[in-house]
């Protein structure tokens, strides 16, 4: 793969697409965005709102911590901190500019306004609708798919911008299919480095910092320093812990930002933190981690591009399995212990169900990295499982292909059963 050629150009516009920076959880997130926007359309302060979303925002907004809201957590925090406080043209990084005076008044906004939350049953899978009102004036703001893909916006009933949905079955990025794990091993082993290096620079500097404050401070149930304690010379221990802490801190308020990867910022931690710290902790060169990050990123991108940004399937397991692999990656290995390294991570821990943003998630993750982990330990010591053992069939694109039709549709009864649990309470 040479750099002038098509693909290797299609591979580097991946990466910069999807490690992008986001401050807290992306889906309430993209609810401050959604009202930002609306706020802004209306060109003042609304008196009242309306917030429609899926099932799915609701499962990953109910119990995680809005950053720069001082700890509030759920949907109408979302949105009065977009409101109030939100710059409309930042996208995920919408409530970085929050000032301690805005923070102080949230808790009074939310008293005095008017917020009402509707499911949006739509049959999509990530949908976001605010209605922001002024007296007799209104406006309308849409997000769908991904969490930045404003669809529709209105003011007074009459349309600003109208985006064609693409059809629900399709609805995931077609350029990324060009993803084979065979292709990933290659661009990263040929990459010129200037040309990934600002995009995983910025990654590695924002994942390790949110980690390292996850095992400084007191976040959700501490899953990171737990591991840690008395296993701090285990590096095997330390890789899990690192993401975990990370995650405890990104869940439960932390204000620093975290790249995400396939809409995740938990997800673009998993991809990262380990490999980061395996890379400093054996000696490798700064080049051999960026070009293992390419792997672990790329191949968490491929994995995920079958499932779509939101599933009852845990995300954490595809960026398991990205990290598995760029571990293997600077082990020495290439295609065929890369791939083996998947397909023995995908059949340990593909039962992993997401029921929303919060604490555990980073319980979840430090599971997915082990996986990863003991996929490529599995290879060292040459053995593997084999195409026809549940879900894993003959040839990793196989197996990653049964991953994306399990999680997508096989998936889709229980991805319900969760959010009609969830909203119970």
């Amino acid at each position: 793969m040479e750099r002038r050629d098509s693909l290797y150009q299609r591979y580097l516009d991946i990466l910069r697409e999807e490690l992008r920076p986001a401050m807290g959880c992306t889906e309430p997130i993209a609810i401050a965005y959604a009202a930002a926007k609306a706020r802004a359309v209306l060109g003042t302060m609304p008196e009242r709102l309306l917030v429609e979303v899926s099932g799915n925002v609701i499962k990953n907004v109910k119990s995680v911590a809005v950053p720069h809201t001082g700890g509030l957590r759920g949907i109408p925090a979302a949105a009065a901190a977009g409101v109030m406080a939100g710059d409309a043209d930042a996208e995920l990084e919408v409530l970085s500019r929050v000032t301690g005076e805005q923070i102080a008044a949230m808790p009074a906004f939310l008293e005095r306004t008017p917020i009402e939350v509707r499911h949006a049953d739509t049959g999509r899978i990530l949908d976001i609708m605010v209605t922001a009102c002024r007296g007799g004036d209104s406006a309308f703001v849409r997000i769908v798919d991904y969490h930045t893909n404003v669809v529709c916006i209105k003011r007074n009933g009459e349309t600003l911008l109208e985006r064609e949905i693409a059809d629900r079955t399709t609805a995931v990025p077609a350029d990324h299919t060009c993803l084979t794990i065979e292709n990933i091993v290659e661009f990263a082993d040929c990459a010129h480095v200037e040309d990934v290096r600002e995009v995983l620079e910025r990654q590695i500097d924002c994942n390790m910092a949110i980690a390292e404050e996850g095992l400084r401070g007191d976040y959700g149930a501490n899953i990171g320093k737990t591991l840690l304690r008395g296993h701090e010379g285990d590096l095997h221990y330390r890789m899990r812990a690192w993401a975990a802490a990370a995650s405890d801190a990104r869940m439960n308020g932390c204000e620093l930002p975290a790249i995400i990867n396939s809409g995740s910022g938990n997800q673009g931690i998993t991809a990262s933190v380990p490999v980061i710290v395996y890379a400093r902790e054996t000696g490798r060169t700064h080049e051999e981690l960026l070009r293992a990050l390419i792997v672990s990123n790329l191949v968490t991108i491929h994995l995920k591009t079958g499932i779509g940004r939101l599933s009852a399937y845990c995300g954490a397991v595809s960026a398991g399995c990205g990290a598995g692999a760029g571990i293997a990656w600077l082990q020495g290995g290439r295609f065929d212990m890369i791939a083996h390294t998947v397909v023995n991570a995908i059949a340990v821990d593909s039962g992993i169900v997401c029921d929303g943003a919060k604490a555990s998630c980073a319980a979840k993750i430090a599971s997915a990295v082990d996986a990863g982990l003991l996929g490529v330990a599995m290879y060292r010591d040459g053995n593997q499982f084999f195409g026809g053992e549940g879900i894993v069939r003959k040839g990793v694109e196989n197996t990653i292909a049964s991953v994306g039709r399990l999680a997508r549709f096989g998936m889709e009864q229980t991805d319900r059963e969760i959010i009609r649990l969830m909203m119970e309470d």
